[in-house]
């Protein structure tokens, strides 16, 4: 057997009984694809020099300095005070509708996962406070686990996003043009959960529910002008990069400082604090770092054994026409959602798809939304959804109910996702607009 056969079986088996064995995606990733280079190259020192090389030039990239400033500035933002204050903003907007509290949660969600660009830290910071509120209100606790849990990642489409950075560095795309195109996508996210939630939310009483009280025109607009400085973080960092102030990097760093100021100035983060915050962002980031790195390796061995040539041939042995190969893409990246984290599998599959689908005419950044979104989609489903997992136990719940309550948010997402892949303008229009894209 030649080398190359041999290579591409010990990576695949090796990343299969990983997933089967549950192992952390680093090991699965790495160990795999570490014994394929020596495979390739037949000599181990050679090979461990090689690995090494691979995995830190991987991570040596100045652009992925924005990852773990986002991640500090969502941390802080979780001691700040923040989540608080734009779940009243939230409620003063939608609050008066039909299971207002449900819908505010949905809004709060988008709201902060926007400004953290975090799903998970949406998930935890707004359901902390939402979930009781929905309970007491008379809602089931499943169905309300699974509302938090729905809506959280649509903060992961909304810039700042951590995942369309990634998304950059291995497409060569513009980030600022990917910020944008990530708005559209996700307002149909959040529109979808909306829908879900008027749709099932009688089923979901359990008492009855009374609207708020309706806030006069002076008691709404301070509720607002509490949330401005918190939303404001968007147009600084977003505002900066389109006006050619500083660079997503730069800007990342800028909201570090601006998300400290506003943590002390709304005096709910402490120097106390501060230790807690950035070990906690330290952890977050060597694990992101970590996959960036071994994904290098995973990167080289698919090269050097052409398995994206291979991929292509196949996929085009299907079909040459683009719907039917984003269709075969979408479904594919969707399951492989479900067993990896989104920067791995970003990092593992863009540089399969990208060149398959450049060629039949679809626009790279247009494909960077159709890829976050269905990621997204994968960090709220079994059996590797880390925002599942935090929703159900921010709820106090086992993961079953909330997955019981979450299928018809799930069906509505995943619609969601082709009408994203297939009406490229909620994509595009923006960045085009704004001068980022030129129109075709």
């Amino acid at each position: 057997m030649d080398p190359q056969t041999l290579a591409i079986i010990v990576l695949v088996a090796g990343i299969f009984f990983g997933i089967l064995l549950s192992l952390p995606i680093g090991i699965t990733i790495g160990l795999p694809s570490f014994f394929a280079i020596v495979i390739m190259i037949g000599d181990f020192p050679i090979a461990a020099e090689n690995s090494a090389t691979r995995m830190f030039t991987g991570m040596n990239n100045f652009t992925l300095l924005a990852i773990p400033f986002f991640i500090l500035a969502g941390a802080i933002m979780n001691k700040g005070g923040i989540a608080s204050r734009l779940v009243d903003a939230a409620l003063v907007l939608v609050g008066r509708l039909p299971a207002g509290l449900a819908h505010t949660n949905v809004v709060a969600n988008s709201m902060f996962g926007a400004v953290s660009g975090a799903a998970v830290a949406a998930a935890a910071a707004v359901g902390t406070v939402m979930n009781p509120r929905l309970i007491k209100d008379g809602y089931s606790k499943p169905w309300v686990a699974a509302v938090n849990v729905a809506s959280a990642p649509s903060g992961m489409l909304i810039p700042p996003s951590n995942t369309f950075i990634v998304y950059s560095l291995v497409s060569s795309t513009s980030i600022a043009a990917l910020f944008m195109a990530g708005v559209g996508p996700g307002l149909v996210w959040t529109v979808a959960c909306m829908i879900v939630v008027a749709l099932t939310q009688k089923a979901n009483r359990v008492e009855a529910v009374e609207l708020p009280p309706r806030l006069s025109f002076k008691e709404a607009s301070i509720v607002i002008w509490r949330a401005v400085p918190s939303l404001l973080m968007i147009f600084i960092v977003i505002g900066g990069i389109l006006m050619g102030w500083f660079t997503a990097t730069e800007s990342s760093a800028i909201a570090v400082v601006y998300c400290l100021v506003l943590g002390f100035v709304y005096r709910e983060l402490k120097i106390k604090d501060i230790p807690t915050v950035l070990v906690d962002s330290g952890r977050t980031t060597a694990i992101v770092m970590l996959l960036v790195g071994v994904s290098s390796m995973l990167s080289f061995v698919m090269s050097f054994a052409q398995i994206p040539v291979i991929i292509k041939a196949v996929m085009l042995g299907i079909s040459d026409s683009s719907t039917v190969i984003l269709i075969i893409t979408m479904v594919f990246l969707l399951i492989i959602g479900c067993f990896m984290d989104p920067t791995p599998a970003i990092l593992i599959f863009v540089p399969i798809f990208l060149p398959i689908v450049s060629s039949l005419g679809v626009d790279p950044v247009h494909f960077g939304t159709m890829v976050v979104y269905s990621m997204c989609v994968g960090v709220i489903t079994p059996p590797v959804g880390n925002v599942l997992f935090v929703g159900a136990r921010i709820a106090g719940l086992r993961l079953e109910p909330v997955i019981g309550k979450l299928i018809w948010f799930i069906v509505a997402l995943v619609i969601g996702l082709f009408i994203v892949v297939f009406i490229p303008q909620i994509s595009l229009w923006l960045p085009q607009s704004l001068g980022l894209l030129s129109a075709v």
